[in-house]
């Protein structure tokens, strides 16, 4: 199975990047890979630059990663109770080319913040909105108090009840 995972955020200290990468590290038979949005960077979407431009590379470069992936995981950040920045504009890029953005693949949507709520908002948008986009959703998790509940140091959980619950939502995928 080969599985593309990504933040949804482009901090350099992205937590969500660390939960996504300990995530994916559970399929124990599987080929993954894990994205940088940094890499993906691409120009403030709007109709007006879409009809300039055409459409970006980085976008059909995303779309076609998704599309050779059998599942997709996705570590949600919340601003300010909803999507980075940085995600939904890669998103919208990457929707003009189909609206099927996620074409069919199983997902496991995940999120985490330093507070106790673990970004359960942007978390629940997401598991909304991405079947509209032919994602499959498995499985949700959302990790509350992040620095709490993850060491660092030795790159996961450290909550049982959670790296648990992970686990088994990241079986979803097989």
């Amino acid at each position: 199975m080969k599985v593309l995972a990504f933040a949804a955020s482009n901090s350099k200290t992205s937590i969500n990047k660390q939960l996504v990468s300990y995530a994916v590290s559970l399929l124990a038979d599987a080929e993954t890979e894990v994205l940088d949005l940094n890499d993906y960077e691409m120009p403030l979407f709007s109709v007006d630059v879409e009809q300039e431009l055409g459409s970006p590379e980085k976008a059909q470069q995303l779309f076609a990663k998704i599309g050779e992936a059998d599942a997709v995981v996705v570590s949600f950040a919340e601003h300010n109770g909803s999507y980075s920045a940085a995600y939904k504009n890669i998103f919208d890029w990457t929707s003009r080319i189909n609206q099927k953005v996620f074409q069919g693949k199983k997902m496991v949507l995940l999120s985490t913040s330093p507070g106790p709520g673990g970004a359960k908002n942007v978390l629940a948008s997401a598991a909304t909105s991405i079947p509209h986009f032919n994602g499959d959703v498995k499985a949700t998790l959302s990790v509350p108090s992040f620095y709490d509940n993850f060491d660092a140091e030795a790159g996961k959980l450290s909550d049982e009840s959670l790296d648990a619950q992970l686990a088994e939502a990241m079986a979803q995928l097989g």
